[in-house]
C-alpha cells in the first residue's frame, strides 16, 4: 500500500482473549477517543466484525470533518482491521492484533499504515505534526486500555451487573457508561427526553417516580442535577439547583424503596461543598458540615437518599471534588486563558482545591458499585489536594505557558457574585483515605500526571 507506518505494542494485565472482548463491547470507541479532541461518534457500527462501519465527526474550529472507517479482517480473539473510507487521510489502515505469551497474558499490537493527502508535499508540510498527533493519541489509548482492563480484572468475581444511570449524557455519565459496558456490564439510561431504545424516561420535577421499568436492576448511579458552574447564580437558578438535587433524589429514592425487588446499591453524586470554606484543615468523612449555601444544599442532598437506605439499599454518597476534564467544567474554562498566557491564581491562591480526574471519577463509581463494604459518605478526590496557586503553576507548566495574570478576589466576586466565594475562593483540603483503605487504585494520583494525561502533554 505504501506510505508511512506507525507501530506500538502494549503488554496487557489480562489475557489476549479478554482484551479482545473489551474491544468488541459497546463503549470501546468512546473510551479510546482522547478527551482533548473534538470528536463526536455519529455511528458506532456493530462491533468490530467484518463490514461494521464507524462514523466520526471531528471539529476544527467551525469546520466539521467526517471520518468513516470500515472493519474487516476479523479473526475472533486475534485481530481486526479498520480502513478509512472517508476522512482526512489519503490512506489509513489500522491493524489491531492480540498476542499471547507463555504466562497467559496478552500483548496488543497496533500497526497503522497511512498517507497524507497531497503526496510528497503533504508529507513534507504536515508529516511531523500528524506523526506527533498519532503518537499522542496512541499513548492515551494504550494508557486507558491498560487501566480499564486492570480495573475490571479486580472485580471479575462479582460478575456482570445491570446498572441504571441518571445524568448519563453529562460529563461524568458519558465517561462512566462506556467504562461499564466495556467491562461487560449492561446500562439503562434514565433520561428526561430524547429516549433511545432501552432508555427509561423520568421527570425530575414530578412528585413521584414509578420504578417498575427498572425491575431487575442491580445498581443505580444518580448523577443528574443542574450545573452549578454554568452561569452566575441568582435566586431562580439556586432554586433549580436545589430542586434538581434534593427533590429529584428524594422522589427517586422513594420509588426505589417501593420496588418488590430493590437495587442492591445506590451510588449518588454529592460534593465536597458539604465542608464549606475550611482553610487548611484536613477534612475526612467524619468532619462536620460547613456553612453557606452549598454546604446546606449538599447536606440536604445526601439526606434525600434516606428512603433508599431505610429500605435496605446500600447507599454511597460520593463527595466529588473539582472534576478535571478538558471537555467541560473548571479545567475546560481555564484552558483558553492559560493558552493565551493570561492565566493566573485566583484570589490569594492559598485556598485548597481538592480535585479528581474524570477517569478516576468514573473509576470510583465503578469501585463503589462493586465493593460491598463501601457505604455512606465517601470523599471522591485524589489523594493529593493542592492550593490554587499550585494548581495554577502546574497547569502553566504542563501547557508551557506563564501564569502571571492573577484574578483578585474582588474581580472574581464582581464577575461571578456569590459563586466566586462558594466555588473559587473557598478552601477545602479533603482527605481520600477512606477510598485508599477500601482498595481503590488511583489512575492519576497527582495533578501533573492527571493534566498530562487529559491534555495529551506527556512530553
Amino acid at each position: 500500500m505504501g506510505g508511512m507506518i506507525f507501530e506500538r505494542s502494549l503488554a496487557l494485565p489480562v489475557s489476549a482473549d479478554e482484551a479482545f472482548k473489551w474491544h468488541e463491547r459497546p463503549g470501546a470507541l468512546e473510551r479510546l477517543i482522547p478527551p482533548w479532541e473534538s470528536v463526536r461518534v455519529a455511528q458506532r457500527g456493530q462491533g468490530v466484525r467484518d463490514g461494521s462501519v464507524v462514523k466520526l465527526v471531528a471539529k476544527f474550529g467551525p469546520a466539521k470533518l467526517p471520518w468513516h472507517a470500515e472493519h474487516h479482517g476479523y479473526i475472533a480473539g486475534n485481530r481486526f482491521r479498520d480502513t478509512q473510507r472517508e476522512g482526512p487521510f489519503a490512506v489509513w489502515e489500522h491493524l489491531h492484533e492480540f498476542l499471547s505469551d507463555e504466562r497467559g497474558l496478552g500483548t496488543l499490537r497496533d500497526r497503522v499504515e497511512y498517507c497524507l493527502p497531497g503526496g510528497w508535499l503533504g508529507a513534507l508540510c504536515g508529516g511531523r505534526v500528524v506523526r506527533s498527533k498519532i503518537e499522542r493519541m496512541f499513548e492515551y489509548r494504550h494508557h486507558t486500555t491498560y487501566a480499564d482492563l486492570a480495573a475490571h480484572s479486580k472485580y471479575q468475581g462479582a460478575g456482570s451487573m445491570h446498572v441504571a444511570v441518571t445524568g448519563a449524557s453529562g460529563l461524568v455519565g458519558s465517561t462512566l457508561c462506556p467504562l461499564l459496558t466495556t467491562g461487560g456490564h449492561s446500562v439503562t439510561r434514565l433520561v428526561r427526553r430524547n429516549a433511545r431504545e432501552g432508555d427509561v424516561t423520568w421527570d425530575p420535577q414530578a412528585d413521584s417516580f414509578d420504578a417498575s421499568p427498572l425491575e431487575g436492576v442491580d445498581a443505580v448511579v444518580h448523577l443528574a442535577g443542574e450545573n452549578i458552574g454554568k452561569s452566575r447564580w441568582n435566586a431562580k437558578l439556586k432554586q433549580r439547583m436545589r430542586d434538581s438535587r434534593v427533590h429529584a433524589t428524594r422522589v427517586l429514592c422513594e420509588g426505589f424503596a417501593k420496588m418488590p425487588t430493590r437495587p442492591k446499591v445506590l451510588v449518588c453524586a454529592s460534593a465536597i461543598g458539604f465542608y464549606g470554606d475550611r482553610g487548611d484543615e484536613m477534612l475526612s468523612e467524619e468532619s462536620m458540615p460547613g456553612t453557606g449555601y452549598l454546604a446546606e444544599l449538599v447536606k440536604d442532598w445526601e439526606a434525600a437518599t434516606t428512603p433508599a437506605a431505610e429500605a435496605g439499599i446500600r447507599v454511597v454518597n460520593l463527595r466529588f471534588g473539582v472534576i478535571l476534564s478538558p471537555k467541560d467544567g473548571a479545567l475546560a474554562k481555564m484552558l483558553l486563558p492559560f493558552k493565551l498566557c493570561v492565566g493566573g491564581r485566583v484570589g490569594s491562591g492559598k485556598q485548597y482545591w481538592s480535585w479528581v480526574s474524570i477517569d478516576d471519577a468514573a473509576g470510583i463509581i465503578l469501585h463503589a458499585i462493586m465493593r460491598e463494604g463501601i457505604c455512606g459518605p465517601v470523599n471522591a478526590v485524589a489523594p493529593n489536594p493542592v492550593t490554587n496557586i499550585e494548581f495554577t503553576k502546574t497547569l502553566g507548566h504542563v501547557l508551557r505557558r506563564p501564569t502571571i495574570f492573577p484574578m483578585p478576589a474582588f474581580a472574581a466576586r464582581l464577575a461571578l457574585g456569590e459563586m466566586a466565594d462558594e466555588l473559587l475562593l473557598a478552601s477545602s483540603r479533603v482527605d481520600a483515605g477512606h477510598l485508599l483503605d477500601s482498595g481503590y487504585d488511583f489512575r492519576q494520583p497527582t495533578l501533573e500526571v492527571a493534566l498530562r494525561h487529559l491534555l495529551g502533554r506527556t512530553r
